[in-house]
């Protein structure tokens, strides 16, 4: 029975029912030792009527085995991993161990166990509870976290209870469970004592805090005297793992050994097994009941017959007292603190023992780890078995189990350069893990341990170098990864210097990598740097390596093609090769690299004129960037956020996403995406029709130094910044901005490239023809909106108001489509002026759609299957299910072959290209 935790069942409840009508939640309960926790899981469990329960207790000595706690939580479901997309499938069955295979993307795994556990809550819903969170391995945290954050439409409740101040990442609703209150304890004690005087029942609780489990057992080892009042209660009270110590102090010699056993290794078969090894090695104390020396098969003083015999007796014991239970095929016990109990009551040298015969009873992860428990000093061997188990958990996606055990493998490494290179790949595999302060650290160990071995020296250099890239300082990663001269490591220099957004270290950097031999990334690379110096070998080599894109099977080869076409002005051939990368990381997997590529996807998309896909994508991103602890990526998509912001006319958005972006990207010198943030607030001014702020904020983007901007931002945004200045009536300085832009697009040859340079020219040079031209050459429909305005309002303004109706109203009717708020009211006040009051333009059905909505209503018109678009969405099939549910009746449909022909019919910019 529970006392005194209302307010705790309450805000269970509370989520439960939520759970069961469709709106999914997780919560932390969170602790000390005996709080109860366990309680108020048990309480949740039983709670959900008729909803499944699955649940999981994380057992600190399966800390260090990758997906330990998923098996446990997972295994009564997976006869539903067949309804899985295959993706997600083959990824879930690799974790679990149920199929051989090399996933190695923690992305995919977290996406089948949030598909898995919304098949197993088919129809009534689920409840899913996790007990001492703190010791589940963390492949397991990771992709049960990566579920719990993307419940919204799930009939899932997930509950999690964690000790102390272990972190949970990402769940934000928790319930502190404190001591109780004092008419609650008192009733406690009460319950299981009788009536108790006052001075006692306060005593207690306040010397223990009033937690639960203090109170019953303090109470339960004080004499009637004390209970009475009579005698003074002890002093100190046993408190923590001493709450126990008495009860293990009184066990016989063999059931503290089975005790130990079961504290190392809580699977009954191997306890036992154990136990028959140990007594027999070990002598017999005095006063011991069990005869260790018997040969096997003996009887002993108390019947038993063989060793097993023996364990069990000891064993039996064990659950007398309470302490432990057998559940199924493990031992349990009754509390954690009993555990640690265990351990205190121990030597050093017992426990080592029992992990040498455990080792000598198991194979593979356990066997690694219980050799390491087992070794005294260095050892090759034990260090060769982790390193072994390391790669096993990183083929199945166990990156931060990879991390520990290699480690651990490298402490235990005598030679100091194989101990080196544990700790770089260890570093490795925290950061992809999404620990990128834990890989730094271990990085920064293996660089001490490299003295003297150059090549090494120069991989953990850059290692370092993208560390600082992803997480730190851009500037200080140019510095490190400069320092190399592989093609690889300059390839990394030159992306980071573009970060940063420094010129002369680009061309620098491109010069060196001339001098390697021909192919796809020397051409890209020394061809950005040759063709920023002004050489016109540089577009020669770009274009080249352009021409093999058709070759290109992995996402960073494709973002390389983009950066290429970039270099050439041409942002639509650049955003389509951004494209191909989201599409090829998404099948592919991407080893959690997938939040940096879509970076660039989100800015491809907003760029092609597609704002509400950019804003779908730059959201997804922004999630898996910050669960990955990429903090640049981070500033990355809150600037594209920033600017789609800008485009709706959200102005206190706008300026909060732009704020918070810059206070990443300044002080970690990332100019790219302080120059894009920086955009975002010129945006807004040129939407809102502040053109004088407008013209400002563009002249300072384009003066920007590394650090804080980048050329690629004012190439692309000059446009802009010749509107903004035509628009303040700042001639020269729109002639100006003009010059800068049609140097910066010499060599681009796509049609939306010149037909942007057009529209800057008619705008510069008060040219109608320039703008027809713009018209005529345009491929972006949103570019092409704004040329059309900017011809409207000059038509209107020079007494030709039949000529600009047709115009303003394009215009018009797109910005409204878009959602480009702002825009659409100056075309439509410029439209009624020009004599035209109708009313306003139809919305595009989809416009009903949310930006997710959109996402899957141009997967479905592409013909993929739920499962399909599951698995490019990190969704669940289910998830998928119930968007279209909810998407049918917004549009008025009932199919997925209606929805398909009304995407098609509009041809709305939501078609997935088959980029997501």
């Amino acid at each position: 029975m529970l006392y005194g935790r209302s307010a705790e069942i309450s805000a269970l409840d509370e989520m439960i029912a939520r759970a069961r009508d469709g709106f999914g939640g997780a919560v932390v309960l969170r602790g000390e030792a005996g709080a109860g926790k366990t309680a108020l899981l048990d309480a949740a469990a039983a709670r959900g009527g008729a909803m499944r329960v699955l649940r999981a207790t994380g057992v600190e000595s399966e800390s260090d085995l990758a997906f330990a706690a998923l098996h446990q939580v997972l295994w009564p479901a997976t006869g539903s991993l067949g309804a899985l997309p295959e993706p997600q499938r083959d990824a879930l069955r690799a974790a679990l161990g149920l199929a051989a295979g090399n996933i190695g993307d923690r992305f995919l795994v977290g996406a089948g166990v949030l598909s898995l556990l919304a098949e197993a809550a088919a129809p009534d819903g689920l409840i899913c509870v996790v007990d001492d969170f703190q010791w589940v391995d963390r492949a397991s945290a990771d992709a049960l976290l990566f579920a719990a954050r993307r419940l919204g439409t799930e009939r899932i409740a997930m509950v999690f209870a964690v000790r102390g101040e272990a972190p949970v990442k990402g769940v934000p609703l928790t319930v502190e469970v404190r001591g109780l209150a004092e008419s609650a304890a008192a009733e406690l004690l009460e319950s299981r004592h009788g009536v108790l005087p006052a001075q006692v029942k306060r005593e207690l609780v306040t010397l223990t805090g009033a937690n639960p489990l203090a109170l019953g057992e303090i109470a339960a080892r004080l004499t009637p005297a004390q209970l009475a009042g009579r005698e003074p209660l002890p002093d100190p009270l046993p408190v923590g793992a001493r709450l126990f110590g008495d009860r293990v102090a009184g066990l016989s010699a063999s059931a503290r050994l089975v005790a130990l056993v079961a504290a190392v290794e809580a699977d009954l078969g191997l306890v036992l097994r154990a136990a028959e090894w140990l007594f027999a090695q070990q002598p017999v104390e005095p006063g011991a009941r069990v005869a260790r020396s018997l040969p096997s098969g003996a009887e002993t003083q108390d019947g038993a017959g063989t060793q097993d015999g023996a364990g069990r007796v000891a064993l039996a014991e064990l659950e007398r007292t309470g302490l432990a239970e057998v559940s199924g095929t493990s031992v349990r016990f009754a509390h954690p603190l009993i555990r640690s109990a265990v351990h205190e009551a121990a030597t050093p040298a017992d426990v080592r023992r029992v992990h040498a015969v455990l080792a000598e009873l198991t194979s593979d992860d356990r066997r690694a780890w219980h050799l390491a428990g087992a070794a005294l000093g260095q050892d090759e061997q034990v260090a060769a078995a982790l390193v072994a188990a390391a790669e096993r958990a990183r083929d199945r996606g166990g990156y931060g189990a990879a991390a520990t055990a290699l480690a651990r493998a490298a402490e235990l490494t005598p030679e100091p350069r194989a101990r080196a290179v544990r700790l770089k790949d260890a570093a490795v595999a925290a950061w992809l893990g999404g620990r990128p302060g834990q890989a730094e650290s271990l990085l920064a160990e293996a660089r001490e341990g490299a003295d003297g071995d150059t090549t090494l020296a120069m991989e953990i250099a850059q290692l370092r170098g993208r560390f600082e890239l992803n997480s730190g300082n851009a500037a200080e990663a140019v510095r490190i990864l400069a320092a190399g001269n592989s093609l690889d490591m300059l390839a990394d220099a030159v992306e980071a210097a573009s970060y940063v957004g420094d010129t002369a270290a680009i061309v620098e950097l491109g010069r060196r990598a001339a001098a390697h031999p021909e192919g796809f990334l020397r051409d890209t690379v020394a061809g950005i740097g040759l063709t920023l110096d002004g050489d016109p070998d540089g577009p020669v080599l770009l274009r080249r390596a352009l021409a093999r894109s058709g070759e290109l099977e992995d996402a960073a080869g494709h973002l390389w093609a983009s950066a290429a076409a970039s270099a050439l002005g041409e942002p639509d051939l650049a955003g389509e090769m951004a494209e191909r990368a989201g599409r090829v990381a998404r099948v592919s997997g991407m080893s959690g690299q997938l939040p940096v590529v879509l970076e660039f996807v989100a800015t491809a998309e907003r760029i092609a004129g597609r704002p509400a896909r950019s804003q779908a994508v730059s959201e997804e991103g922004l999630e898996l960037a910050r669960e990955a602890g990429y903090t640049n990526t981070v500033a990355a998509h809150l600037a594209n956020l920033a600017v789609l912001a800008a485009l709706r006319g959200e102005e206190e958005r706008c300026e909060r996403l732009a704020r918070e972006a810059l206070a990443i990207a300044l002080p970690h010198r990332v100019g790219l995406r302080a120059g894009v943030a920086s955009y975002a607030l010129a945006l807004l001014d040129l939407c809102l029709g502040r053109y004088g702020a407008a013209h400002d904020r563009f002249t300072a983007i384009a003066a920007a130094g590394p650090g804080a901007g980048h050329p690629i931002v004012a190439w692309r945004t000059a446009p802009d910044r010749v509107e903004a200045a035509a628009g303040a009536g700042d001639e020269a300085g729109a002639r100006a901005a003009l010059a800068a832009y049609e140097q910066w697009s010499a060599h681009a040859a796509t049609a939306e490239s010149h037909a942007l340079l057009a529209r800057c020219r008619g705008l510069a040079e008060s040219s109608e023809d320039a703008f027809g031209e713009a018209l005529r050459l345009h491929t972006n429909p949103f570019e092409a909106a704004r040329t059309a305005l900017l011809l409207g309002e000059r038509l209107r303004r020079t007494q030709r108001p039949g000529e600009a109706r047709a115009h303003l109203r394009t215009a018009w009717e797109t910005f409204e489509r878009a959602g480009a708020r702002p825009w659409a009211r100056r075309a439509q006040e410029e439209l009624r002026a020009a004599g035209e009051s109708g009313q306003a333009p139809p919305a595009a059905v989809l416009d009903a759609l949310t930006p997710q909505e959109l996402r899957i209503a141009g997967l479905v018109a592409e013909g993929l299957s739920s499962k399909q678009i599951a698995a490019r969405l990190f969704l669940s099939p289910r998830t998928v299910e119930y968007h279209l549910y909810k998407i049918y009746p917004k549009l008025g449909i009932g199919s997925r072959t209606d929805l398909a022909r009304l995407v098609v019919l509009q041809k709305a910019p939501v078609a997935e290209d088959d980029m997501l």
